[in-house]
């Protein structure tokens, strides 16, 4: 070592000198390094559009600097000169060449990983690549999923649209038909005439419905579903949901029963929670055979939720279609084929909705000759 660092270190005087000056320096360099820190927030923040490699190119030039300023603080306070200060400032200088560098190199991988995330997704459908740093991949994982749930979801706007226009064409052209008979005197008996009035009636009351499931789904998924909650007993909503389904099940020949518990409360909107279990009775009833029986059952269950279901006679779903029994417009096969009285395969999906926004779960699963629909619910204490 050189005599001007030998005389600093090795002799005791200036030793004691900068021991007892250590605060003084760690002042002056922890205020040299907030002033270099300032002034690289300010910065970074005018260039916080910019890549990110200038970003990190930015935040090495900070630590280089604030570590340059408190060495030069050291130097000063220690009247360091010649060779060994020019060494000192030499390494420090290295040191953020070297900090630059792996700066430089780090971001050249951040900003290709980048590019080849933006790649993917311009290129559809998208797939997330792999290998891509821990944040980058957990962003790739999640468009994806994200993608995967949108072509879900307009794979059942088509289909529900197609189911629609199918479901409108036909009432449609039957009530045209009727209607231009009509006009043309073509019917001209009274009981003809009496029919087609009728026919004309009826269709356009399952139009009537039908525009009603479109409109409460689209309150549903746009997140517009207001409900008024209150304290409410399942017993009670079973059995007004018993009377409004009564007259359907004695015209299909179904048999309809009802097990309520009581004293089931819970905090719901009575007009909101009653269509959703109706959609689901008047669902199981027109899947069931007649003389077979559909069951509304009301309780608590073993997790102490408050529960509702509807068994049915249907045949069962098959087990890949259960996972799709609530999707829009969805109608099943084999046993559970649309019927002539089926509406727009709307009355799962709204049930899903409406429960759902009652903070509760809704499923399905096969339950001996038929299946078994579940509603769970939080319980309100007594």
């Amino acid at each position: 070592m050189g005599p001007v660092l030998r005389a600093g270190f090795l002799a005791g005087e200036p030793a004691a000198v900068a021991v007892g000056e250590l605060p003084m320096v760690v002042a002056v360099a922890a205020g040299l390094g907030l002033l270099v820190a300032l002034a690289g927030i300010g910065v970074m923040w005018r260039l916080r559009t910019r890549s990110i490699g200038v970003m990190l190119a930015v935040v090495v030039v900070v630590a280089v600097a604030a570590t340059l300023a408190g060495v030069v603080a050291i130097i000063m306070r220690m009247i360091i000169e010649g060779p060994v200060k020019d060494f000192v400032l030499s390494v420090v200088a290295v040191g953020g060449l070297v900090g630059l560098g792996v700066a430089f190199v780090l971001a050249r991988r951040v900003v290709g990983e980048s590019r080849r995330l933006v790649s993917a997704v311009r290129d559809l459908p998208f797939v997330a690549p792999q290998g891509l740093p821990a944040e980058l991949q957990t962003i790739a994982n999640t468009l994806e999923e994200a993608y995967a749930r949108e072509r879900a979801l307009e794979g059942a706007r088509r289909e529900l649209v197609a189911w629609v226009s199918h479901d409108l064409r036909t009432p449609l052209a039957g009530m045209r038909a009727m209607a231009e008979a009509l006009e043309d005197g073509v019917v001209s008996d009274a009981e003809t005439v009496a029919r087609y009035h009728g026919q004309i009636k009826l269709e356009v009351e399952r139009l009537s419905v039908m525009v009603d499931d479109l409109f409460e789904l689209s309150r549903i998924h746009a997140g517009a579903l207001r409900l008024s909650r209150a304290r409410i007993g399942l017993a009670d909503l079973v059995a007004d949901t018993l009377a409004g389904a009564e007259p359907l099940a004695r015209a299909k020949g179904v048999v309809l029963t009802a097990e309520a518990a009581a004293g089931v409360p819970v905090e719901a909107d009575a007009g909101a929670l009653g269509r959703a279990l109706g959609n689901l009775v008047v669902n199981a009833i027109r899947h069931t055979p007649s003389d077979r029986t559909v069951v509304l059952r009301a309780g608590v269950d073993d997790e102490g939720m408050a529960c509702l279901s509807v068994t049915d006679c249907c045949g069962g779903i098959p087990e890949e279609d259960l996972p799709r029994v609530f999707e829009v417009a969805f109608r099943g096969e084999a046993a559970r084929t649309p019927t002539a009285d089926g509406g727009a395969g709307l009355g799962l999906a709204i049930a899903q909705g409406i429960v759902e926004a009652h903070d509760g779960v809704i499923g399905v699963v096969n339950d001996g000759p038929g299946c078994r629909f579940e509603i769970r619910l939080p319980l309100v204490g007594s």
